[in-house]
């Protein structure tokens, strides 16, 4: 043990830069563990007292301000839109890795429209929504529109996750079943798309965050009614609007950290049981 310790000494007497990075690395891991572990602790020392039953009735009204008809709106939002567009994320994924010609003039187009597509702010997806979902096609503030907006916005997350996901599985594999005579397209469901399975569900966690944390491309699609969607064209208020509209008030602001409470221990069980099934995929 001493004499490590001695060595990397000698290491950081011989390169004093290479001491700066390794001090600046940790510096910036403790102040980033800081930050998040004081938020964390903020809000939960605000909202946890003001966590009552009248919260989770299934009838909002002015007094109880529940946020039950939030929570199953959050999660029918994420059934939905994680099934609209993980078959489109997949299927587009492994044709670019799988099919396409490697330096296709295409591939290299659709690549970047997908890494522009990732960078363009959510309330711009929400405009577009509102003009094509809720104006043009008429379906109104409805629980249809919002699902088919939030399920265009994550679609280049989920592309970009698989096909890197994909592209880490060695070539030897795919070469080894060649070998033994399976065709491509079996390879890719019983070889590859198996090995891949823990980075595509990483996008997949990175998606149900970006669903259950969405608010501005909800407002102009899905809309702010307090009520669970009797129906795909009927309107609804996710937990993260349900928040947003309670701070906006003014009125209930000790009820919206308690909301934000019970949305981070929703997304915390959501990955908990991603990673669960990660797990058990890569067992067999």
């Amino acid at each position: 043990m001493k004499t490590k310790i001695r060595q990397r000494l000698n290491t950081y007497r011989r390169s004093p830069f290479s001491l700066a990075m390794r001090l600046g690395l940790l510096a910036g891991i403790a102040f980033t563990v800081g930050i998040l572990a004081y938020l964390l602790i903020y809000i939960l020392a605000k909202g946890i007292p003001y966590i009552t039953p009248s919260l989770f009735s299934f009838t909002y009204t002015s007094e109880n301000v529940s946020m039950m008809p939030g929570i199953i709106t959050t999660l029918i939002m994420v059934i939905m839109a994680l099934a609209v567009s993980l078959p489109f994320g997949i299927f587009s994924a492994v044709y670019l890795v799988e099919y396409a010609p490697k330096k296709s003039k295409a591939v290299e187009v659709i690549r970047l429209t997908t890494e522009t597509l990732s960078g363009i702010p959510s309330i711009v997806y929400g405009l577009f929504g509102n003009i094509l979902f809720v104006t043009t096609l008429k379906w109104g503030y409805s629980l249809f529109a919002g699902v088919m907006t939030l399920s265009i916005m994550i679609l280049p997350l989920i592309m970009r996750n698989t096909e890197e996901a994909l592209l880490s599985v060695p070539d030897d594999w795919r070469q080894a079943s060649f070998g033994l005579g399976a065709g491509r397209l079996r390879t890719v469901f019983r070889i590859v798309l198996p090995s891949a399975v823990p980075g595509i569900l990483a996008g997949v966690i990175l998606a149900v965050g970006r669903i259950t944390g969405e608010t501005a491309a909800l407002i102009y699609t899905l809309g702010t009614m307090a009520k669970v969607p009797a129906g795909l064209f009927s309107s609804g208020r996710t937990l993260a609007l349900h928040m947003w509209v309670l701070s906006g008030e003014g009125l209930h602001i000790n009820q919206a950290y308690a909301t934000a409470v019970v949305l981070i221990f929703i997304v915390l069980v959501i990955n908990a049981v991603s990673g669960l099934v990660a797990k058990q995929i890569q067992k067999r």
